[in-house]
C-alpha cells in the first residue's frame, strides 16, 4: 500500500473559500441515513476563483448544486477522500450536497454513529468528514442550523447544538426538532444525537442572574446515577464565573452519556456527548476515583465552552492551545475542589508515567508537533501542554495569569488562533519578558536539569548551580536552551523556611523580598544551559526545596545526599516536595536494588527508609490521601524509564520485595490505618472521607502481602462488608495479588453480584488482565470469549486488552507470547476501529528500551502489523515511527 501522507505545520496555508452558514437536514433511517447541507460560502479573496476541495469519506454523493442549478459530471471530480469542484463562482455562492452514509455499520465510531440503538456523533478530529462533504479543518468557523427528522418511537430525542427553535410531529409515525447555534463554531464541534433517554434536569443561575437549563441525558434506568454529574456540572459553572470571570453563553446545556465512545468525553457547543464511565456514579456501582473522574472530565468539557469553542484552534498543530489550557483549568478546579497538593501528586504522576516515555521515544514530539500523519494520536497526551500553562501561572501569579486569559478572551473571542497568540496575551497583558519561553512549543524531549549546592559560611551565602540539557529526539538532534521557572525556598536546621532577601544572578544583585519584607518563596528563571545563582545573608547551611509544586515538567537530577531527602521528607512545607523527597528516595533504593538482583546478590530494604515511611504513616497531622499517596511506592514503569536497558522481570521482583518487607514492618501501623479508618456512615464524596478511605485501602493492600491467617480473614471481611464500591474493590484488589482459591471465589462472587452493570464489569475485566500472576494470558484470551465482551465497545477493549498492558510480568514474557497477543489484537482492531487500535499500539513505542531478545520479539510484531493490508493511517504512523527508531 501507499505510505499515509504526512502534513506539516509549516505547510498550513489559509483557505481558499469560508464558510458562513450552514443548514443540515437529517433523514435518520434503519438501513441508511440522507444528510442535506445547504452552504453559503465566499472566497476569502473577493474576485478570486479556485477549485473548492471539500473533504468526505465512506458516503454517497447523491446530488450537488450550486446557487440552486445541478452541476454537469465535468464540473467536479469526486474520489474516494475528497470532492472538488472546479469552477465555482466568483463571490459569495450557495451550495447545496446531498449524500447518504450508513451509521450502522460505522463500528470506527467517529462522524455520526449508531450503538446500542441510538445514533450519536464524534467529529473532533476528523470525523465531520464521514458525515457530509465539508472543509473539515478547524479555521472554517460557521454558524450552524440542524434539522433532524427520524422515527418517533425509536427516537423519542433529538438533540443537537444550541438552541431548539421548533419540533412537531410528521407523518408515518417520524418527528422532528430544528436546532440553531447562534454562535460560529467549526465542524468538529457539530454534535447530534438521537434515540432513546431520558434527563435529569436543573437549573443555575449565572451571576449575571441568567437561568440555565441543564440536562443530562442516559436511558431511563441510569438516571439515578447522575446526581453526581449534575453537582460536578453546576460547580465548574461556578467556578468558572469565580476564578475567570466566565459566564455561560446560552440557555440550554445537555449532557448525553452513550456507551460506545473513543475517548473520555467531547465538548461540542452546548451538547458535551460523554462516554457513561464518565457521567454515571452511585456509592455501590463507582469508586472514589470514578467520582473525581467524573468531576474533573465534566469540569473539563465545560471549560472548554471557553478555552476551545469560543476560541478554537486554527489548525491541529495547535491542539494544545485548547487541549492543553483546559487540562490546567480541570486540573485547577479539581484542586479547588479537594486537595491541591494531593492533586498536584496525581497528575505529575501521569505526566511521569505516560508523558515522559513518549517524549523519550521514537513519537517524541513537541508541545506543538511539527508533522503527523493522523491527528487522533495527539489528541490524548495533553499533559505536558497543560505543563507549560502552569509555568505561566508560576511566572505571573494568580493576578497576571489572570490578567493574561483576559487579554486572550478580548482578542480573539470567535477566532480560531494558534499558541504564539496565547502567548502574546500573556506576555502583553504583564509587559513580561518570557525569554526563550515559546520553545516549549517548538522543542521536544524532556529537559534534564542538574543542580549542585555549595554554602559559603563567611560570606553567608548559598550558591546554586544549574546546567540543563534536552535529549536528541526524532528528527531534534541539538537542542536550545529552555526557558525554566524553578520554585525554591530554604530550609534551616529546624525545617523552617528561611526569609530570602535578594539574590545574584547575571551578575546582578536582585531584591527579591516585597516591601522590604522577606519571602520565603521565589521563582528563579533559567535561559541558558549553566547558570549559578547566589542567595546573599543565609546564616547556615540551608536544605534546598527546588521546584515546589514541580514548577517545570523536567527531569532532576541534584548532590542532595539521602539524610537531606530524609529532612525535607520529614519537613518540606510544600507538600508536593515531601511527597517527591520520598520518591527520589524510593527510585533511588529500587534502582539499587535492581542492581543487587541483576546480579543475584540477597535484597536487603535499607531501615531508615522503612523508618521514614513509619514516621509519615503515624503522622497524624498529615492529610490522609497524601499519606496514602507517600507511603505508595513509584510505578514499575516510572522505574523502567530510569533503566538503561529496562529489566521488567527484575523491576517487578524488587518492587514485590520492598511491598512485603514494607508490610511486615510495618504491620502494627498499618492495622491501626485500617482500624482507625472504618466508617459505618453512609459513602460521602468529600475530601476527608475520600482520604480515610485512601489511607485505609493502601494499607489494606500492604496487609493482604503478609502471610497471616488473621489478616487474610480481615481482608476477606473487608470485602464482604463493604458498603460501597470504592472500600470492596480495594479489597478486591487486594486479593487479587495473591493466586488460589479465596481469589477465584471473590472474583466469581463479584461478577455474579455485578453482571448487569457493564461499567462495573469492566473493572472486573481490567482488574483480572492486569493480573502479575505469571501465566495469565491464558485466562485473559478467556475471557475474550465472555458474554460480557464485545471488541467494538472501546471500554471494554481498554479494560481488558489495555489492562493486559499494564502488566510488565505478562506482556513482556520472556516467550514472546504478551507481545504476539497485543500485535494479534492491534491487527484486529484496526479493521474494526483504527483510533482505539492506534491506542493499543502505542504500547510497543517502547520496543528500543529492552533486552535484545525483547526487542527481536517486539519487533517481529511491528513488522507484521506494518505487512497489513490497508492498515489505518492511525497505526501505520505509530508502528512505523516505532519500528524506524531501530
Amino acid at each position: 500500500m501507499d505510505a499515509p501522507k504526512e502534513i506539516f505545520l509549516k505547510d498550513y496555508k489559509m483557505p481558499d473559500y469560508y464558510f458562513d452558514t450552514v443548514d443540515l437536514k437529517f433523514l435518520l433511517g434503519e438501513e441508511k441515513t440522507i444528510v442535506s447541507s445547504r452552504i453559503t460560502v465566499f472566497p476569502s479573496v473577493e474576485g478570486s476563483r479556485f477549485p473548492l476541495v471539500l473533504d468526505g469519506v465512506d458516503m454517497k454523493l447523491i446530488s450537488i448544486k450550486v446557487n440552486s442549478e445541478d452541476l454537469e459530471e465535468a464540473d467536479y471530480v469526486l474520489d474516494s477522500r475528497h470532492l472538488t469542484i472546479l469552477s465555482p463562482p466568483t463571490g459569495s455562492f450557495t451550495l447545496e450536497i446531498v449524500n447518504e452514509i450508513c451509521p450502522q455499520n460505522n463500528t470506527s465510531l467517529e462522524g455520526l454513529y449508531k450503538s446500542t440503538g441510538n445514533f450519536s456523533t464524534q467529529c473532533e478530529a476528523e470525523g465531520f468528514r464521514k458525515i457530509t462533504f465539508y472543509q473539515d479543518r478547524p479555521d472554517i468557523m460557521a454558524k450552524y442550523t440542524c434539522r433532524i427528522e427520524a422515527d418517533k418511537s425509536l427516537y423519542p430525542v433529538l438533540l443537537s447544538n444550541g438552541n431548539l427553535i421548533d419540533q412537531g410531529d410528521l407523518e408515518d409515525g417520524k418527528h422532528f426538532a430544528l436546532w440553531e447555534d447562534p454562535f460560529k463554531k467549526p465542524c468538529y464541534l457539530f454534535a447530534l444525537v438521537a434515540g432513546k433517554f431520558v434527563s435529569r434536569d436543573d437549573v443555575f443561575i449565572t451571576r449575571s442572574g441568567r437561568k440555565i437549563s441543564l440536562k443530562i441525558w442516559t436511558p431511563a434506568e441510569d438516571v439515578p446515577k447522575t446526581e453526581h454529574a449534575m453537582y460536578s456540572l453546576k460547580a465548574a459553572m461556578k467556578w468558572d464565573e469565580d476564578v475567570f470571570g466566565l459566564e455561560y453563553d446560552l440557555d440550554l446545556f445537555n449532557v448525553v452519556a452513550v456507551p460506545d465512545f473513543n475517548m473520555g468525553a467531547m465538548e461540542n457547543k452546548s451538547l458535551n456527548i460523554f462516554n457513561s464511565q464518565l457521567v454515571l456514579a452511585s456509592p455501590e456501582t463507582a469508586s472514589d476515583s470514578d467520582y473525581a473522574a467524573i468531576l474533573g472530565v465534566i469540569g473539563h468539557e465545560y471549560f472548554h465552552n471557553w478555552t476551545g469553542n469560543r476560541v478554537t484552534c486554527r489548525d491541529w498543530f495547535q491542539l494544545s492551545l485548547k487541549e492543553g489550557l483546559t487540562v490546567f483549568r480541570d486540573q485547577e478546579f479539581s484542586s479547588d475542589m479537594g486537595s491541591r497538593a494531593v492533586k498536584r501528586i496525581s497528575d505529575v504522576s501521569k505526566l511521569r508515567n505516560y508523558q515522559f516515555p513518549q517524549d523519550a521515544g521514537p513519537m517524541a514530539h513537541p508541545v506543538r508537533p511539527h508533522s503527523y500523519i493522523k491527528v487522533n494520536g495527539y489528541i490524548y497526551v495533553n499533559f505536558s501542554g497543560a505543563e507549560v500553562v502552569r509555568m505561566y501561572k508560576t511566572l505571573l501569579g494568580s493576578q497576571g495569569f489572570r490578567k493574561g486569559m483576559d487579554l486572550y478572551f478580548k482578542r480573539h473571542d470567535g477566532q480560531a488562533v494558534t499558541c504564539e497568540d496565547f502567548y502574546a496575551a500573556m506576555r502583553d497583558a504583564n509587559n513580561a519578558d518570557f525569554a526563550n519561553f515559546l520553545l516549549w512549543y517548538s522543542q521536544a524531549g524532556t529537559p534534564r536539569v542538574k543542580v549542585t549546592l555549595s554554602y559559603n559560611s563567611d560570606g553567608r551565602t548559598f550558591t546554586l548551580k544549574f546546567s540543563q540539557d534536552v535529549p536528541p529526539t526524532p528528527g531534534q538532534p541539538n537542542k536550545e536552551p529552555m526557558f525554566i521557572p524553578v520554585a525554591v525556598g530554604l530550609l534551616d536546621k529546624a525545617g523552617n523556611d528561611l526569609p530570602l532577601s535578594s539574590i545574584y544572578h547575571d551578575g546582578v544583585l536582585q531584591s527579591i523580598a516585597e516591601n522590604d519584607r522577606p519571602v520565603y518563596h521565589t521563582v528563579l528563571r533559567l535561559t541558558k544551559k549553566e547558570e549559578e545563582i547566589v542567595f546573599s545573608d543565609i546564616p547556615e547551611r540551608p536544605v534546598p526545596s527546588l521546584f515546589r509544586g514541580y514548577s517545570a515538567p523536567i527531569r532532576l537530577e541534584t548532590d542532595l545526599n539521602d539524610d537531606d531527602l530524609f529532612f525535607l521528607l520529614a519537613h518540606d512545607s510544600d507538600e508536593f516536595n515531601r511527597w517527591e523527597a520520598g520518591q527520589v528516595l524510593a527510585r533511588k533504593l529500587m534502582l539499587q536494588l535492581v542492581a543487587d538482583h541483576q546480579l543475584n546478590k540477597p535484597l536487603v530494604l535499607n531501615s531508615k527508609f522503612v523508618e521514614g515511611l513509619r514516621s509519615i504513616l503515624s503522622d497524624s497531622s498529615l492529610d490522609k490521601e497524601f499519606i496514602a499517596k507517600a507511603i505508595t511506592l513509584p510505578g514499575a514503569g516510572e522505574i523502567m524509564d530510569m533503566m538503561a536497558v529496562a529489566d521488567p522481570d527484575a523491576v517487578h521482583a524488587v518492587r514485590t520485595f520492598i511491598r512485603k518487607q514494607l508490610a511486615n514492618a510495618l504491620k502494627a501501623e498499618l492495622l491501626t490505618a485500617v482500624e482507625n479508618n472504618r466508617s459505618s456512615e453512609a459513602y460521602v464524596f468529600n475530601h476527608p472521607e475520600m482520604a480515610r478511605r485512601a489511607l485505609k485501602n493502601i494499607s489494606l493492600a500492604y496487609l493482604a502481602l503478609v502471610e497471616d491467617t488473621e489478616i487474610a480473614n480481615l481482608v476477606l471481611d473487608e470485602y464482604k462488608n463493604a458498603s460501597n464500591m470504592t472500600d470492596q474493590f480495594a479489597a478486591l484488589v487486594a486479593l487479587d495479588q495473591k493466586p488460589g482459591e479465596t481469589r477465584d471465589e471473590v472474583l466469581a462472587d463479584f461478577y455474579t453480584k455485578w453482571q448487569h452493570d457493564y461499567l462495573v464489569v469492566n473493572k472486573w475485566f481490567a482488574l483480572q488482565a492486569m493480573s502479575d500472576i505469571p501465566g495469565n494470558l491464558v485466562n485473559v484470551q478467556n475471557l475474550l470469549n465472555h458474554p460480557a465482551f464485545d471488541i467494538r465497545n472501546p471500554n471494554n477493549v481498554y479494560s481488558l486488552i489495555g489492562g493486559f498492558c499494564g502488566s510488565i510480568v505478562n506482556l513482556h514474557a520472556k516467550d514472546g507470547s504478551g507481545y504476539k497477543f497485543l500485535g494479534e489484537a492491534v491487527m484486529q482492531l484496526d479493521k474494526i476501529n483504527p483510533q482505539v487500535a492506534s491506542g493499543m499500539v502505542s504500547v510497543f513505542t517502547k520496543w528500543k528500551r529492552y533486552d535484545k531478545h525483547r526487542q527481536k520479539l517486539a519487533k517481529e510484531q511491528l513488522e507484521k502489523i506494518l505487512s497489513v493490508n490497508g492498515l489505518s493511517e492511525n497505526v501505520f504512523e505509530i508502528a512505523s515511527k516505532s519500528l524506524a527508531a531501530a
